[in-house]
C-alpha cells in the first residue's frame, strides 16, 4: 500500500516521495519528498480537510481532492507532532539505549538504519546535542529537535525516540531544552568536582572538609560519618569501606557536585511538573577516575537528598579520548567496571552510561556483560566525522581544504577535551592524494584533529567559508551518508548482542 500510495504521491506532487514516510492518517495522507536536495512535505486530503488548514504549503488540485506540498519548517514539524504522536520524544526509563548525536541535522535516517539493521532491543535517542555543541554549530535545542522528528518522520520510525538535552550545567539551560520538547536531561557538574582532593594535605583537606555546603547538604560532618565509617557495604560480593580520610576526600571531591545536581534536579522538576522528564548524572569529565567508594558516595547523597536519575556516567579508568577506541588496560577495566555496574543494582538499579561512548569498541562486549542490558552509549563526533567522510569521497579538494583548516585550529580547539592527537603525526594537506584523503578519516591523529575542531569549521568565516558548501554535500548524497553512519554504528551496537 505504501508503494501504491508513493507512486501516487510522486505523480501528483513532482516531487521524489521516500516510500518509508508514507503514512495514512485519518483522512489524510502525509509523506516527505525530495526536489533535489531539498526535502519537502507532502499532504493528500480531501478538499475539506482540517490539515489542510494546519499546515503552510501550496495547493493544487488532484482529482477531487488537494494536495499541499510544504517545507520542513519549524511550523510544519509542530503541526506534524500534533497529528503523529509518535513524532514526540519518549522516556525510556531503563531500557538499553543509545544516544546518537547529530551536529548537523541530517544524521537520522541513518542512525535509524542502523538501529534497524543492528541487535534490535535499543531505545534511541535521536535528538542530542550539548549546549557546548548547539554554541559551536549555532543551532537552537529547537533546531536540534526538529531536524530529528523530520528525520524520524521521514525515516518511517514509529517505535518510540528520547530527546537527550546533554551536558547542562545551569537552569537555564533546563529551560531553554525544556522549551523545545526536550525529555532526557543530562546534567553536568563537572566544574563543581575538586580535582584537588586527590592530592591534599591532611591540613588542606580538612579545611576543605569544613567549607563544605553543609546547610545546603542538609547534613553535617558527625551525621556523615556516622552512615559511612565503621561498616562494611557488601555490593554483590565486593566490598566497600570508608577510612576517616578516604571519606574526607570523596565528600570534599564530590560534595558541590552533589548539591549542584541536587538543585538543578529540583528546577527540572518545577519547570517540567506537568510534562514528562527524566535525568541523567555526569561526572566523567574530571581529571581523575570515579573510584567505587566515590560512586557509593555521589549516589548515596543523592538518593538521600530525593533526587532521582535513571542513569549515570562516573568517570571510568583508562582513557575515553574523542574518536578512537579505548585505551588503557582491558582487564583492568573490566575488574574496575563490573564494580561500577554492581553499584547502580546495589543502589536501586540505574543504567551506566558510556561517555564519549563512541568507536570504543574493545569494551562494548565488556559493558553489555556486566550492566546486564541496564546501559545507556552516548555518541556524538563520530556522526561528525562520517558526514567528513562522505564528503572526502564526493568532493576531495574540499576535504582537503576543511582538513588543512582542522590543523590550523587543533591546538586551540583541543583545550576542552580529552585527546591526545599530536599534529606532526598527521600527515601533511599535500602529502596525500586524492585517492588517500578519505583514510585520514582513520587515522588516529588526523581523526581527533578533525573531530574537536568541528566548531570552527562550522563557523569559520561566519559560518559562510565551509558550512554552505558541506552541507549541498550531505543533501546531494544523503545515501551515502546514511549508508557510512549505518555502517558506522552497527559496528558499535553489534557487540552488545540481542
Amino acid at each position: 500500500m505504501a508503494t501504491q500510495l508513493s507512486e501516487k504521491l510522486l505523480t501528483v506532487s513532482g516531487l521524489t516521495i521516500i516510500p518509508q514516510s508514507v503514512v495514512p492518517h485519518d483522512d489524510a495522507v502525509f509523506a516527505a519528498g525530495r526536489a533535489g536536495s531539498l526535502m519537502r512535505l507532502v499532504i493528500l486530503a480531501p478538499a475539506g480537510s482540517k490539515y489542510l488548514a494546519q499546515f503552510e504549503g501550496t495547493l493544487q488540485e488532484h482529482e477531487g481532492s488537494k494536495v499541499l506540498v510544504g517545507p520542513n519548517s519549524a511550523q510544519n514539524i509542530a503541526s506534524l507532532r500534533e497529528v503523529l504522536f509518535w513524532l514526540n520524544p519518549q522516556l525510556l526509563g531503563l531500557y538499553r539505549s543509545a544516544g546518537f548525536g547529530d551536529r548537523l541535522g541530517v544524521a537520522t535516517p541513518g542512525h535509524i538504519r542502523a538501529l534497524r539493521a543492528g541487535p534490535g532491543n535499543f531505545a534511541p535517542i535521536f535528538a542530542q546535542q550539548s549546549i557546548r555543541e548547539m554554541s559551536r554549530t549555532g543551532r537552537s535545542a529547537q533546531q536540534v529537535m526538529d531536524d530529528a522528528v523530520w528525520g524520524v518522520f521521514a525515516e518511517g520510525w514509529r517505535d518510540g525516540f528520547g530527546a537527550d538535552a546533554d551536558h547542562l550545567k545551569t537552569p537555564a539551560d533546563i529551560d531553554v531544552c525544556s522549551a523545545a520538547g526536550f525529555t532526557f536531561y543530562t546534567i553536568d557538574p563537572g566544574e563543581y568536582v575538586n580535582n584537588d582532593a586527590e592530592t591534599m594535605t591532611a591540613d588542606a583537606l580538612k579545611t576543605a572538609w569544613d567549607a563544605l555546603p553543609w546547610g545546603e547538604l542538609h547534613d553535617t560532618p558527625e551525621a556523615l560519618r556516622k552512615r559511612y565509617l565503621n561498616q562494611t557495604f557488601d555490593i554483590e560480593g565486593h566490598e566497600l569501606s570508608f577510612t576517616e580520610q578516604e571519606l574526607m576526600r570523596a565528600a570534599v571531591k564530590y560534595g558541590r557536585v552533589v548539591t549542584d545536581v541536587a538543585m538543578m534536579y529540583r528546577h527540572l522538576a518545577i519547570v517540567r511538573s506537568k510534562l514528562p522528564y527524566e535525568m541523567e548524572v555526569s561526572v566523567d569529565e574530571t581529571d581523575s577516575p570515579t573510584k567505587h567508594p566515590e560512586h557509593l558516595y555521589i549516589a548515596s547523597e543523592l538518593r538521600r537528598l530525593e533526587v532521582k536519575w535513571v542513569s549515570l556516567a562516573p568517570r571510568y579508568i583508562g582513557r575515553f579520548e574523542k574518536g578512537v577506541d579505548y585505551i588503557g588496560n582491558l582487564n583492568a577495566f573490566e575488574a574496575d567496571f563490573a564494580v561500577h555496574a554492581a553499584l547502580a543494582r546495589y543502589q536501586g538499579l540505574y543504567k551506566l552510561s558510556l561517555h564519549s561512548g563512541s568507536d570504543k569498541f574493545s569494551i562494548y562486549s565488556i559493558a553489555a556483560k556486566h550492566t546486564r542490558g541496564v546501559l545507556h552509549l552516548k555518541t556524538a563526533g563520530t556522526n561528525w566525522l562520517e558526514a567528513l567522510r562522505t564528503v572526502a569521497e564526493a568532493d576531495p579538494p574540499f576535504f582537503r581544504s576543511i582538513y588543512g583548516f582542522a590543523r590550523e585550529h587543533y591546538e586551540t580547539d583541543r583545550a576542552t577535551y580529552h585527546v591526545s592527537a599530536q599534529l606532526d603525526r598527521a600527515p601533511q594537506p599535500d602529502a596525500v592524494t586524492d585517492a588517500e584523503l578519505v583514510g585520514l578519516i582513520d587515522q588516529f591523529d588526523a581523526r581527533q584533529i578533525l573531530h574537536v575542531t568541528f566548531g570552527s569549521v562550522l563557523k569559520a568565516d561566519n559560518g559562510q567559508r565551509f558550512y554552505p558548501r558541506l552541507m549541498q554535500v550531505l543533501n546531494e548524497n544523503p545515501e551515502v551518508y546514511a549508508g557510512n553512519l549505518e555502517r558506522l554504528l552497527k559496528r558499535h551496537l553489534d557487540p552488545f548482542g540481542k
